[in-house]
């Protein structure tokens, strides 16, 4: 692990690739512009947004959930390897470390998923929360966006999903155990590691081994179905932890599992190298050859039905001990699928008065 002095110890990425939507470049090392000590870990800054609206159809015939909804655009836990990264140049910042530095929130969330959930064109479909970046990052605490559009999906009886990998979650408890009570909200846990010293590096400000186990149990015994996500598995650094993993999530409550295999689109690949270079310069190399092994020799992928599972020999192998281990862990899950049919009688709030 690395001993440079030169680390921002507490921020995943180590540089700015400048955004390819940008007139102006700016050098991409943090450290030429920090002019105070003070000042190296960065602080977040908290930059609202104002959206017309709040829904992402999501067309991708990966995703299983037909909507997503993001309330926050970049995110402070800094995970090393997030897709979401790529997003942010759209907003005319760097994917790597203002990715996780300034964070968009988006004002009047719950105003306009309501106004959604109002209109007599809606049908209900379940939506996933967040999809993109965390909706449970360290703002929310403060904000409470998230908990905001979840009053409101409750209050319309509409079917949710939620992925996080912050214990912040349980502040919802109330809320979740009111949808769960009426099948209308399913929980995946993001546990890409045991290791929590690896943890630590790779996704700085996200909640520990500990806590997310913890969560895990909690969730499942008031009631809330827990899924475990193991993504992504990094070939080289993660995946011979696949058994262990999905044992400790069965054993916490967890009652499937799910996975993939990272891959690097865009300027991941280059904030992704600079990491693993710096952190792992002894196998850094291997562990990049075998994520360009499982997609075709490219760190990239796009391809539809193929680039969350990947191909090749590596590829096929996480996927058979994926099997193995959920065949072992997770022998059935019979679970029905969320309930639509709840929300058309919630549409007009007075109507549950009677």
């Amino acid at each position: 692990m690395t001993s440079n002095s030169r680390y921002l110890k507490g921020r995943g990425a180590q540089i700015n690739p400048p955004s390819r939507f940008e007139k102006y470049l700016y050098d991409a090392d943090p450290f030429s512009y920090l002019l105070e000590e003070e000042d190296a870990q960065m602080r977040t800054k908290i930059i609202p947004v104002h959206p017309k609206t709040i829904l992402n159809k999501v067309d991708s015939p990966d995703i299983p959930f037909p909507y997503s909804m993001n309330p926050y655009q970049g995110c402070e836990h800094g995970c090393i390897y997030c897709y979401a990264r790529n997003t942010h140049p759209y907003w005319g910042y760097s994917a790597g470390l203002e990715f996780e530095q300034k964070i968009l929130v988006k004002q009047g969330a719950a105003e306009l998923l309501e106004e959604k959930m109002k209109s007599p064109r809606w049908k209900a479909a379940p939506i996933m929360l967040s999809g993109n970046t965390d909706c449970y990052q360290p703002v929310e605490r403060k904000l409470k966006v998230t908990r905001s559009l979840l009053d409101v999906l409750w209050r319309y009886r509409h079917p949710v999903g939620i992925i996080t990998k912050n214990s912040l979650i349980l502040r919802d408890l109330d809320l979740l155990q009111q949808l769960s009570e009426h099948n209308l909200v399913r929980v995946c846990i993001s546990l890409t590691t045991l290791d929590d010293h690896l943890r630590q590096f790779m996704e700085p400000r996200t909640a520990s081994v500990r806590a997310r186990l913890k969560t895990i149990k909690i969730l499942s015994d008031h009631g809330i179905p827990v899924t475990v996500m193991m993504a992504p598995v990094i070939p080289g650094l993660t995946d011979h932890e696949i058994f262990d993993l999905l044992q400790a999530a069965a054993e916490a409550g967890a009652e499937s599992a799910s996975y993939g295999i990272v891959r690097l689109n865009g300027d991941v690949a280059s904030i992704f190298e600079d990491w693993i270079r710096k952190n792992y310069p002894d196998r850094s190399d291997k562990i990049i050859h075998k994520i360009q092994d499982c997609h075709g020799g490219s760190t990239e992928d796009h391809r539809f039905g193929t680039r969350m599972k990947g191909e090749g020999h590596i590829a096929r192998i996480i996927g058979q001990q994926f099997r193995l281990a959920k065949k072992k862990f997770f022998p059935s899950n019979n679970r029905p699928p969320l309930d639509t049919t709840l929300h058309q009688s919630f549409k007009t709030p007075q109507l549950s008065l009677f």
